[in-house]
């Protein structure tokens, strides 16, 4: 049995804190349960405090990515199981693991972890369900909803495409080491029908253009990307967090 709090080797550039909690370790799969799936892909299993239980599931397909080799080594002999199961490489370099749709788990890399999140954007066709532990701040951000102080660029386009439930909150102290924040796991399920855009590109220009200068109304954020005519419309005199996604998703159309 894997001792959750058996000491490794820390690197502080791979952003590591090893979850070492059982309660939440439970937690988080008991969330991933509440819907089936077949095919499954976590995310830095570290130390294997989740991996553990998931390796334990009947009738799945489970892979695992690891990029450092110290933890690929300590999972393998922990759990023999894991023999050609766990890939040693950098996710955000990897390709898609699976044929057909799978769900992703992790305990995200807090250093990381939005560029996590816009992969699994681009991988939103396959990907049927996402848990994620994250920087209590980012996972608020994730959800957050129009008209409040971090709803931004990541709010917006995660969601234009996932819904997003805020599960629960985990103490600093469920992690070896503690880290200096607070975390938070949220759960992503791609939408049956996403907002409709004009173009992806369109979307995330249009976004992102805004927020960039989000004290600013949006009539001077995105005057580049809009004709002197279309600017006249009174929803140009708010500013970018007072626009739902569906606002934003009804702009691309009007684009130069």
């Amino acid at each position: 049995m894997t001792n959750l709090s058996r000491p490794l080797n820390l690197k502080k550039s791979l952003g590591q804190h090893f979850l070492k909690d059982e309660s939440v370790c439970q937690r988080i799969v008991k969330s991933l349960k509440q819907y089936p799936f077949k095919q499954l892909l976590e995310i830095g299993p570290g130390s294997g405090a989740i991996t553990r239980s998931l390796i334990a599931i009947e009738g799945i397909e489970f892979k695992a990515v690891e990029i450092d080799k110290e933890k690929v080594g300590y999972l393998l002999k922990q759990h023999p199981s894991l023999k050609n199961r766990v890939i040693e490489m950098n996710f955000l370099l990897m390709g898609k693991p699976f044929e057909g749709p799978f769900t992703i788990i992790g305990n995200f890399p807090y250093n990381i972890s939005t560029e996590i999140l816009f992969k699994v954007l681009d991988w939103r066709e396959h990907v049927e369900r996402l848990i994620g532990m994250f920087q209590k701040e980012v996972a608020q951000r994730i959800a957050a909803t129009e008209g409040n102080k971090i709803y931004g660029v990541t709010s917006v386009l995660l969601q234009a495409f996932f819904n997003v439930e805020y599960l629960f909150e985990v103490s600093e102290q469920a992690f070896n080491p503690p880290p200096k924040v607070k975390s938070a796991v949220i759960r992503l399920t791609p939408k049956e029908k996403p907002v409709e855009i004009r173009t992806e590109k369109m979307l995330f220009l249009l976004v992102k253009t805004a927020f960039n200068q989000r004290r600013k109304t949006l009539r001077n954020a995105v005057k580049s990307l809009f004709t002197e005519e279309v600017l006249k419309d009174p929803i140009f005199n708010k500013r970018a967090e007072q626009l739902t996604v569906l606002q934003f998703a009804e702009l691309t159309w009007r684009m130069k």
